[in-house]
Formats: structure tokens, C-alpha cells, sequence
């Protein structure tokens, strides 16, 4: 998703439309007064992002943006553009507002059809206003033809408000939904576009206030905020002349069963990379000589079993816990024996596997200074749901888990969400792209989080910086090589010449 701005504030959708009445009320003005302004941005942004168009087909159902959508094809058809309006929605059930946008529409000339599903629609812009907020369960099926006609045109598509299907407030799916090139929303941004399926249904994404002022009326209404790099650099804490390698703590990585010896190694180059001033790997004896080819500056320690890994528990400043430990005995063994330490720790991969199963848990005096990072299929064996279900409301997902295990939480995937402990405002991650679903990613972010939590960082400032670093070097590797066969590893570098950038210039790059 393409975006830019400098508001950072987000919105579940019971305040969008609190904001909304509250807006209205202020300016003294009506619903209809409000679509007006809508359609006169939405036409202007139309012709910036696609040109002059040849002719503009709009979709209607019957919610709010359907007002804007006829108001906008009044607006196009006034200057002599062809339009065809496709409607679905039952105008005898239409609000005043929307019954006045019609006939406004029908003064204009514009071309009104009921949908038939039949249509061909080969040429022109396509604009989606079918379902906006108030999206309930399911489509029925003459919306989801409308959907999949719209899909399928390979035209240009402008989303009135938010892509019809998408939930503005969760960036659920449950059916079928829009995929947009460009979204027009109105007074703030709701949640929903920055997770989940949001980013890919939006397109470019552009806000439009409509007379709303930045903050009005908004005090405490944030459900969501942005995270944003150059903010987040300013937390890590500067280098003193007079140092040594102790004095940005030690990463100790527990992980690497045997299969999995690379999961260990990479999440140990994360803390490295990051600035960790010492890093081990507690792993496989097998695994030793492949750990000092590939890192030399990382010290490998071969354990058998949770009895050996025991002496060295006493020297690290953070333990990163899971990337390759697998589930077997020798998992639960070390598993163990690092949760029953009150050392800061990054809880990841097969260690939540072993904690969800309920044989190991993490202690409710130790939770404030663990960070744990599910994805999605973790995070549902984590709170015994469906995957499916963590994929439709992320942000509940993400708050349910901070509450039942006390701890900072990171819910990878697609605008990635960090809730920090007792926080009533979760953060999203804005970078990011496809080609991080490789394998190995996660493990490096581990690792990164780990190295940050070292520097003397909160949970919740290594998590959100941790995520936003990992995620933008992806961003600057894929510019460079492309999205298809990125590596968790291809990241290292990217990430090291990122903090080198900020601590010569203090901006991201």
C-alpha cells in the first residue's frame, strides 16, 4: 500500500462514526452537505491518480458511500463525461441523504442501471461504492457478483471510503472484497487499512478530512497508531567513546534442534547485526562448526540436554527462546530452564509451539520483561482459536493475547501489531512486503528484538523498533532484488547499513 502522511493516529470503526456526528454537529452542516465535499475530493483525486477518463462505471449499494458515489457520478456526468451507474442497493429503502444523491445523479444525466450481473464492462475507471462501514457478516451473492465483476475488469478501481468487503476496523476478509488501486477515506484513517488484508484491498491510500482539523475533537479516540522509523530511532540510545562490548548487553540464542540448525544461527546474525555487544547460541553439539563457519564473532555452546545448559544461564543479559528448538524432549529441557530464569527474554517459533501445548509456561512475574512474536497460525494454537479467526479481527487477536499472557506481543504478518503491556493503543507497522513470506524471516526479527532489548531497551521500544527496522531493510533488499527468492539473510546488511545511516545523519534513510 502505497501511503503518505505524517498522522499517525488510527481508528476502530465505533469512533469513526463518533467523529463523524461529532464533525457534523460542529460545522453545523448535514449528511448530504458532507457527501457534496466527499464527491468533490473524490473527483479530484480520480483524475490525479488515472487522467482524464473516457468513461466511469459506479457501483451503488445502498450504505453512506452510496451517496458519494451517485454524487460523484452527478459530479462527472455535469462535466460531459460518460457514466454508468450499476445499483444495487433498493432505492425505496434509501436514507434521505442517499435518495437525494440519486436523483441529483438523475438531474445530472448519468446513466442509472440495476444490476443484473450481465453487464459488460470492458473500458473506462470502475468506482466502488458498494459497502462501506458498515459491513455485517457475509455478502449475499449479487454483491459478490458485483465484486468479482469488478475484480476480474482488470480496469482502474477507486474504493469510495474503504474496498467493499474489506472490515475497515479489523482488515478482515470474510468473503470477498475489492481490490483497489486507489482508496479515498474520509475525516480519518480507520485501522483496518494497516493489517491484515488492508494494505493489499486499499491500493494507494489518500485521506481527505473534509474541513475536519487535525486533532479536533479526537482526544483519547485513537484505537491504533503508526509506527514510524524516524520516531523509533530517536529511543536507541547513542554509543559512549569510552566503550566496551559489555556495555550493550549479551544476547544468548536457544534454538537449533537438529534440522533446524539454521533458525538458531540467523536469529544469532539478527542480534549481531543489531548491536548487541556479545552473542551465543546454545544449540546442537552437531551444530558447532556450522555456526562458527558462518558467524565467527558468535559464541557456540553445545548442550545435550537442560542440565548443561544451566551454568550458562548466569551470563547473558537476554534470552531469545524458540528459532529452530523443535518440540522434542530436548526442546522442553532448555525451554524450561531459560522461562525459570527472570532474565528479559524474545519468545518465538517451536518455544510458543511448547507453551500453547500447556506442558510449559510463562510466569506471571517474569511476563513484563518477555517479548513474545506469534504469527498468525502460532497466535491461534496460542489462544486455542482458528487461524482463520486470528485473521479476521488481528488487533482483538493481538490485545487477547497480551491479556492472557502478560507479555509485550508482536503479531507478525501483514501490517505486523505490537500491544504492549497494559497498553490501550496498539501500534502497526507500515513496511513491509510479500517477499518476506520466506522462511527464515522470523527468525531474524527474534534475533533483531533480542538485540535491541540488550541495549537497554524497553520491551515495547525494542519490539516496535525491531519490527520497523527488519521490515523496512526488506523494503530497500527488494528495490534492490526484487520480491521473488528474498532471504531472511539478505537483510543483515540492509539492516546494518540502516543504523549506520541514522547514527551518521540521525534520519532514516
Amino acid at each position: 500500500m502505497s501511503l503518505k502522511t505524517d498522522d499517525n493516529s488510527l481508528y476502530d470503526l465505533s469512533n469513526v462514526i463518533k467523529i463523524e456526528k461529532q464533525h457534523l454537529k460542529k460545522i453545523n452542516s448535514t449528511e448530504y452537505a458532507l457527501a457534496l465535499k466527499a464527491a468533490e475530493a473524490l473527483y479530484q483525486e480520480l483524475i490525479r491518480k488515472f487522467g482524464q477518463p473516457n468513461s466511469i462505471n459506479v457501483f451503488c449499494g445502498g450504505g453512506k458511500n452510496a451517496a458519494d458515489g451517485y454524487l460523484l457520478s452527478a459530479l462527472a456526468s455535469a462535466k460531459s463525461i460518460p457514466v454508468r451507474v450499476f445499483e444495487l442497493g433498493n432505492p425505496r429503502q434509501f436514507s434521505p441523504t442517499i435518495a437525494r444523491a440519486r436523483e441529483t445523479a438523475l438531474d445530472a444525466n448519468a446513466e442509472l442501471n440495476v444490476f443484473s450481473g450481465e453487464e459488460t464492462i470492458d473500458h473506462g475507471i470502475i468506482v466502488d461504492a458498494l459497502i462501506g462501514i458498515g459491513l455485517r457478516g457475509k455478502i449475499n451473492e449479487k454483491y459478490r457478483c458485483a465484486i468479482q465483476k469488478m475484480n476480474f475488469s482488470n480496469l482502474p478501481t477507486l474504493s469510495i471510503d474503504v474496498p467493499s468487503g474489506l472490515n475497515a476496523g479489523t482488515g478482515g476478509v470474510l468473503d470477498i472484497a475489492v481490490n483497489a488501486d486507489l482508496t479515498v477515506t474520509f475525516l480519518v484513517y480507520k485501522q483496518g487499512f494497516f493489517t491484515g488484508y488492508g494494505p493489499s484491498c486499499c491500493g494507494s491510500l489518500i485521506l481527505r478530512r473534509l474541513g475536519l482539523e487535525r486533532g479536533e475533537n479526537l482526544h483519547g479516540l485513537a484505537s491504533a497508531t503508526i509506527m514510524r522509523l524516524e520516531k523509533l530511532y530517536k529511543i536507541l540510545p547513542g554509543r559512549l567513546t569510552y566503550s566496551c562490548k559489555t556495555n550493550y548487553g549479551h544476547v544468548l540464542v536457544i534454538g537449533g534442534d537438529y534440522g533446524y540448525a539454521g533458525a538458531g544461527i540467523i536469529a544469532a546474525q539478527g542480534a549481531a547485526r543489531t548491536g548487541a555487544g556479545l552473542v551465543s547460541l546454545a544449540t546442537r553439539p552437531e551444530h558447532i562448526s556450522a555456526m562458527l563457519t558462518r558467524q565467527p564473532e558468535v559464541m557456540a555452546i553445545g548442550v545435550s540436554s537442560g542440565q548443561e545448559l544451566e551454568p550458562f544461564l548466569s551470563r547473558p543479559s537476554v534470552l531469545v527462546l524458540g528459532p529452530g528448538l523443535g518440540t522434542s524432549a530436548w526442546s522442553e529441557q532448555l525451554l524450561q530452564k531459560a522461562l525459570d530464569t527472570k532474565i528479559s527474554m524474545v519468545i518465538d517459533a517451536d518455544a510458543l509451539n511448547i507453551i500453547s501445548s500447556g506442558k510449559i509456561q510463562i510466569s506471571r512475574e517474569n511476563a513484563e520483561n518477555c517479548v513474545i512474536t506469534p504469527h498468525p497460525g502460532e497466535a491461534a494454537r496460542l489462544l486455542n482459536i482458528s487461524v482463520k479467526e486470528v485473521e479476521v479481527d488481528r488487533v482483538s487477536a493481538v490485545i487477547e493475547l497480551q491479556k492472557v499472557f502478560g507479555t509485550t506481543v508482536v503479531l507478525k504478518g501483514s501490517g505486523t501489531i505490537v500491544c504492549g503491556r497494559s497498553s490501550e493503543v496498539v501500534s502497526i507497522c507500515p513496511y513491509g512486503n510479500p517477499g518476506m513470506a520466506s522462511a527464515g524471516m522470523g527468525d531474524l526479527l527474534s534475533g533483531v528484538i533480542g538485540g535491541l532489548l540488550a541495549q537497554s531497551l524497553s520491551c515495547i521500544s525494542a519490539a516496535e523498533l525491531g519490527c520497523c527496522l527488519h521490515s523496512h531493510a526488506a523494503d530497500i533488499v527488494v528495490d534492490q532484488l526484487g520480491q521473488r527468492g528474498l532471504m531472511a539473510t539478505d537483510l543483515l546488511r540492509s539492516i546494518s547499513n540502516q543504523l549506520m545511516i541514522q547514527e551518521r545523519s540521525g534520519e532514516p534513510i
